[in-house]
């Protein structure tokens, strides 16, 4: 498993993507609502570069005749057919048994140093495969971010 620094969370807002080279991976990283999510930049549809379609919101079910938007910043649309996958579960808005990012279950931690820099209380968000979702019929590939004293660092 590599360990890649991608940047600062200074250099990654809320609501911000950063599209990467991961040994030999385009990978998508996306801030959404202060938590970090990277996925592989490829729909599982037909392979379009997913990470960079719009991200955006939804409908909410609500009674007939009624409307509700929400959920907004955590919704990527393929920018060619129009997939939409929930960043914040890996799950596809339109078959979401069936068609679904590889996700992982995220625990905070503090961490002392970060390769020789003091860190006194930084947070770091840990990272480990769901078994669940390992079972998706198709699946688009995530992988583990952890946050080290202002550091956001991808493991591949």
């Amino acid at each position: 498993m590599g360990r890649h620094i991608v940047g600062t969370v200074a250099e990654l807002p809320q609501g911000t993507r950063k599209i990467l080279d991961l040994e030999g991976r385009s990978v998508g990283l996306f801030n959404v609502n202060g938590m970090y999510h990277a996925l592989k930049n490829t729909c599982p549809h037909q392979g379009a570069p997913l990470c960079v379609g719009t991200v955006t919101g939804m409908t909410l079910p609500s009674e007939p005749g009624e409307y509700i938007y929400g959920r907004q910043g955590e919704i990527v649309r393929c920018p060619w057919h129009g997939w939409e996958f929930d960043l914040t579960t890996g799950k596809s808005i339109y078959d979401p048994h069936k068609c679904m990012v590889k996700t992982y279950e995220v625990a905070i931690e503090l961490e002392e140093a970060v390769e020789g820099i003091a860190a006194t209380g930084s947070v770091a968000i840990a990272a480990a495969e769901s078994a669940a979702v390992a079972e998706a019929l198709a699946e688009v590939e995530t992988y583990p971010v952890k946050v080290e004293a202002g550091l956001v660092i991808i493991y591949i």
